[in-house]
């Protein structure tokens, strides 16, 4: 009873927005209507005299304009590409356990098969329909090789349909049976997607947002602009006029797709929502803490979504409340239903390098996979001497020299050189005479503070004060150097590589990265990075430590074996007060030695 209660809501607000649709044409074509019994009232004898052969004239050029004007706007939304979330095919033939098992929960919920199954880097599952014909234009050529490699492997109902979206990270995480209950109510959806008048209300409201997307492109040409802005302004007032009853619709058509899910795993799906929260937890903390290091050195991880079950397990190994989730392992999960999990989970992680930061679309010298393996040491090894090597370069551009003096010969690069430069002398102490060209380096260090906005990856100072002024312009020169360094690489081509599928535009227009993960590093947290990748150089240099991947929390220095995990605060009190006590005390119970060099790349 509450799916067809669902079901009449929702096609009650879709026949809304298709009256919206008609009164749009009605009044498109009202000025022709009246123009066309102007036009015949005169032969007939009924519309006569100098007053009647004027309005015929004027209304006449106007509904010429009017037609015009409608017809143009016709094209532009006809020819406007809806938004299409870039993800993963998968064909029935690389997962068929996978389309058996959503053509079983289809036949069971008595709805439509959906047409085709794709993956998105991302926790969350959903319908999305492709059937725009904007969308099935061949954009490039492969394009009609793509099409057709599709309907071989699709359904009857392929054409009307929605493609079924499936997060990446549930197949690795979740057990199949708990992948099923989550989908139900997904699937359920297509139920509704296939009835015809909330199928075209939903084709003219994407229609209508991917023109208004499309009219607010800079344009070139006078008239070109005026055709596109005239669109844009009649197509964001049918937008506006639609959007309400858009909504209603959408929330019927869920309300009717989880009614129907009802009877489907019930018990199983309050589990397995259970699994999505923590899967979601496990994805974001993967991605920010592991991959966006690797990304920002040229390496793309390419098993993320083993990554998201290996660091969920440790997470299950750590909280004594998560103790019940290592004991689900042994059951069967749903990557199991891929006939390659592997291939997928490298083209998915891919994909998740391209939307969160933005990276080519093929692998090269300088975008190059790495497995969990190679992590610490093409990573975390890797980033740690780059960061000291840029930290050593500012402080010679600075003029700055080993405490022993100008005269004494320089030992190289050493984590001494930076505890004596960020020092806080007290005030009672007696004076110390700055390093050679202290001045000069500060003047030029707080010029380039300016350049500070122009980074890409730097954010604004934090309010609170740092340990001292040559520490503040320690950071400046820093973020002036990441500034150099990031407009010498340049951006990223966006055409990399062919793309035949409906998402293409997104690779065409360099509308990557979608989603970038996290915010500018202020001042403080840059220093922090590269002053604490000294301290790790100087570690493994000195006193055989070792680089590691920390599943939970990235990049960790592993000291007899053992994670360092009292590193930062001790790192964080130099910076902020120039007390370097609790960094050299730590560095004597671990046995580095701060006056030894290191070695950078």
């Amino acid at each position: 009873m509450g799916v067809e209660v669902g079901v009449q809501a929702a096609r009650s607000r879709a026949l809304a927005v298709l009256r919206i649709r008609s009164r749009a044409l009605a009044v498109a074509l009202l000025p022709a209507a009246v123009a066309v019994v102007l036009l015949v009232g005169g032969p007939t004898g009924h519309l006569v005299g100098g007053a009647w052969g004027t309005a015929r004239w004027v209304v006449s050029v106007l509904a010429v304009l009017v037609l015009l004007a409608a017809a143009a706007i016709a094209v532009v939304v006809s020819r406007a590409r809806p938004a299409v979330s870039p993800t993963v095919p998968i064909v029935e033939s690389s997962a068929p356990d996978l389309y058996r098992m959503v053509r079983d929960l289809a036949d069971r919920l008595d709805v439509p098969v959906p047409s085709a199954i794709a993956l998105t880097p991302d926790c969350d599952s959903w319908l999305e329909d492709r059937t725009h014909p904007a969308q099935n234009r061949p954009a490039r050529r492969g394009s009609r090789l793509a099409a057709l490699r599709a309907h071989r492997h699709g359904h009857r109902r392929s054409t009307a349909t929605p493609v079924l979206v499936i997060g990446s990270p549930f197949l690795w995480w979740m057990r199949v049976g708990e992948l099923r209950a989550v989908l139900a109510p997904v699937v359920a959806g297509t139920g509704p997607s296939a009835h015809p008048d909330i199928a075209a209300a939903r084709r003219f409201v994407r229609g209508l947002d991917a023109a208004v997307a499309e009219t607010s492109a800079p344009a070139r040409g006078p008239l070109v602009r005026t055709v596109l802005g005239v669109a844009g302004w009649v197509t964001r007032l049918l937008l506006r006029s639609c959007r309400g009853h858009a909504a209603e619709m959408e929330r019927g058509v869920a309300a009717a797709a989880a009614e129907r899910a009802q009877a489907v795993d019930y018990g199983l799906r309050i589990v397995a929502q259970e699994q999505v929260g923590l899967a979601y937890a496990g994805w974001d903390r993967l991605l920010t803490r592991v991959a966006v290091p690797a990304w920002r050195m040229g390496r793309w991880p390419s098993r993320l979504d083993a990554g998201v079950v290996a660091a969920l397990t440790e997470l299950s190994r750590r909280d004594r409340l998560a103790e019940g989730f290592t004991s689900r392992l042994g059951e069967r999960p749903a990557c199991d239903l891929l006939e390659e999990p592997g291939t997928v989970d490298e083209a998915a992680s891919l994909l998740a390098a391209r939307l969160f930061h933005g990276g080519p679309a093929e692998r090269g010298p300088d975008w190059a996979p790495v497995n969990w393996q190679e992590y610490p040491e093409e990573v975390v090894d890797r980033t740690w001497r780059t960061d000291a090597a840029r930290l050593h370069r500012v402080l010679d551009a600075q003029g700055v020299r080993p405490a022993q003096g100008p005269a004494a010969p320089d030992p190289g690069p050493t984590l001494s050189r930076v505890l004596d430069h960020m020092t806080t002398v007290p005030a009672d102490s007696p004076a110390v005479a700055p390093p050679p060209h202290e001045d000069t380096a500060a003047a030029g260090a707080a010029g380039a503070a300016g350049d500070i906005g122009a980074a890409g990856d730097i954010g604004d100072e934090d309010e609170d004060p740092l340990g001292n002024e040559r520490t503040a312009a320690l950071v400046a020169a820093l973020s002036a150097e990441i500034a150099r360094e990031e407009a010498a690489v340049g951006p990223v081509p966006a055409s990399g590589v062919e793309q035949g599928g409906p998402d293409s535009a997104l690779w065409a227009d360099g509308m990557l990265p979608l989603f970038p993960l996290q915010p500018p590093r202020t001042g403080r947290e840059l220093l922090a990075d590269h002053v604490t990748a000294m301290v790790c150089c100087a570690a493994m240099d000195t006193a055989g430590a070792l680089p590691g991947l920390d599943w939970l929390d990235g990049p960790a220095l592993l000291v007899d074996g053992e994670r360092a995990a009292d590193l930062g605060p001790r790192v964080l009190a130099l910076i902020e007060s120039g007390d370097p006590a609790p960094l050299r005390t730590w560095l004597h119970r671990t046995g580095v030695r701060p006056e030894k060099p290191v070695r950078l790349v």
